[in-house]
């Protein structure tokens, strides 16, 4: 039997079963204040810390709990080591350009380092070289390259070909001094500043935004929180528009299991070139936890979800003595379509209203960092990475090709959906199975839980009406047009839909 089959069916992560965070109350009231935060995860946390030490008020929105988004699943490695990305972004952008991105990564994780030593926090910082290793003989070539770009950016590194994990490598590049720590007792400080400067609302789910010289965003709950400015920090912006950020940010899945290992972890984080992709680093006081993720697919598509921890769990026996696998979770993240994160104005159009989104799964320099470039631009601080990360930018090459081919996929996938031929009743569920029922002539999510309960929605995806599909690993119902999430009842979990899936009874 697999490890982590007799888990709850909403495992936590480890970084939250590891502290508690405190709780905050709904906003219940119309509020005013110079700066609303939509989004609780490190990105508008920072961000609210940041701009309170420079004297301003804030006013985090969460739509859920603090950090516990993308933010509170992470992997939480520190670090300018972003895969095979530096010549991509040199063929793409230049080499100054490239340097930038990678010196923009290195400062947000200069400022994490220095927020640790000021305030003394206990967050198992610590140092780790950082691994991108190939073991595939067609993935030699592009290992290759990537070490020329690093040499151009002079990045400190090294070629290897061997490392201390027992894992067969070809060949492989270190990135020096770089960190990994525990994301949530981090941001337990900057939350405990933020509260004590400004003011923060949970369960509070931001669903519209009137324009203005004082913009008002809006609740679902019709509250109002009018400001100077607005920065959508929501990981999906929750306002579009013009903007069709739907059709520039590509969501992705990624998993995590986290093994217990009976030997010492020789230190250091790692990841491989090729696909599917493994990611190894420790985590917890003795550093006999590994967290080993990988397996990257697009957001409800693809084999059951549940083979992709089953994969991972595999890979970690073969690679170590494993004890026991007491954690397993997934995370969520968009991709932009030349792979720079969109940080700054959210159009031009909107001087008071930014965005911060599509770090591509590397959020904790790139969240850093945006909340360093979005603290500058709000108190008209010169910043060396505006152009760099501009929402407003468009790269020809490659953006024309991903745009084109992720928006083929888009339609392919709602038609796919409309087209399901569904024959299975909500009788033919086993317990604890979800899947696509027909009832009464009309397609269904149904969910049969443990006792036989059966819970029917809606699979119309209430943001562009593509049909959602079944995630058994995670036990939620994912669009595969653009990313959305339904808990069982049909709760939204992650956006860009704002309203939930229609129940059936």
């Amino acid at each position: 039997m697999s490890g982590f089959h007799q888990l709850p069916s909403e495992p936590e992560p480890y970084w939250r079963e590891s502290i508690t965070l405190e709780s905050f109350p709904k906003l219940n009231d119309h509020i005013e204040t110079d700066v609303a935060i939509v989004g609780g995860g490190i990105v508008g946390i920072t961000t609210a810390y940041l701009l309170s030490q420079q004297g301003l008020r804030v006013t985090i929105l969460e739509a859920g709990k603090l950090a516990n988004g993308t933010t509170g699943h992470t992997t939480a490695k520190i670090t300018a080591q972003h895969g095979l990305i530096y010549n991509e972004f040199i063929e793409h952008f230049g080499v100054e350009k490239a340097k930038m991105y990678y010196e923009a990564n290195e400062q947000a994780k200069h400022f994490i380092e220095s927020i640790v030593s000021k305030h003394h926090v206990d967050c198992q910082l610590k140092k780790q070289d950082a691994y991108v290793y190939t073991n595939a003989d067609d993935y030699m070539n592009k290992l290759e390259k990537e070490w020329d770009a690093y040499q151009k950016l002079r990045i400190p590194s090294e070629f290897v070909h061997d490392i201390p994990v027992p894992v067969k490598v070809k060949a492989a590049i270190i990135m020096k001094n770089q960190a990994q720590f525990h994301p949530l007792q981090y941001l337990s400080k900057l939350i405990e500043d933020v509260k004590s400067n400004g003011h923060i609302f949970e369960q509070t789910t931001v669903i519209d935004l009137e324009e203005g010289e004082r913009p008002i965003v809006i609740t679902e709950d019709g509250y109002k929180v009018s400001s100077k400015y607005v920065i959508a920090a929501s990981h999906f912006p929750f306002k579009d528009g013009r903007n069709l950020f739907f059709s520039r940010l590509y969501p992705y899945r990624s998993y995590i299991v986290g093994v217990k290992i009976k030997d010492d972890y020789p230190g250091g984080m790692y990841i491989n070139a090729e696909k599917p992709s493994r990611s190894l680093r420790s985590a917890g006081k003795d550093d006999r936890l590994v967290l080993v993720s990988g397996e990257e697919h697009k957001t409800g598509q693809g084999i059951s979800t549940l083979k992709h921890y089953e994969a991972l769990e595999t890979y970690a026996k073969k690679v170590f003595e494993v004890e026991s696998i007491p954690y397993r979770w997934s995370a969520q993240d968009y991709t932009t379509s030349d792979k720079m994160p969109y940080v700054g104005q959210i159009s031009e159009r909107h001087e008071n209203v930014f965005v911060a989104t599509g770090f591509r799964k590397w959020g904790m320099t790139n969240s850093t960092n945006a909340a360093l470039l979005l603290t500058d631009l709000i108190t008209n601080k010169a910043n060396p990475y505006v152009d760099l990360f501009s929402p407003s930018r468009f790269v020809a090459n490659p953006s024309v090709k991903k745009i084109v081919k992720e928006n083929v996929d888009v339609a392919a996938q709602f038609v796919k959906g409309k087209l399901d031929n569904v024959t299975r009743t909500p009788d033919d569920l086993a317990l604890d199975e979800g899947a696509p029922v027909h009832v009464n002539g009309k397609r269904c999510g149904g969910y049969k839980d443990k006792e036989g309960n059966v819970t029917l929605v809606d699979t119309t995806c209430t943001h562009m009406y593509c049909e959602v599909e079944w995630n058994s690993g995670d036990r939620t119902w994912d669009c595969p047009c653009h990313g959305s999430r339904f808990s069982i009842e049909g709760e939204v979990i992650e956006g860009p839909a704002k309203k939930p899936l229609a129940k059936i009874e």
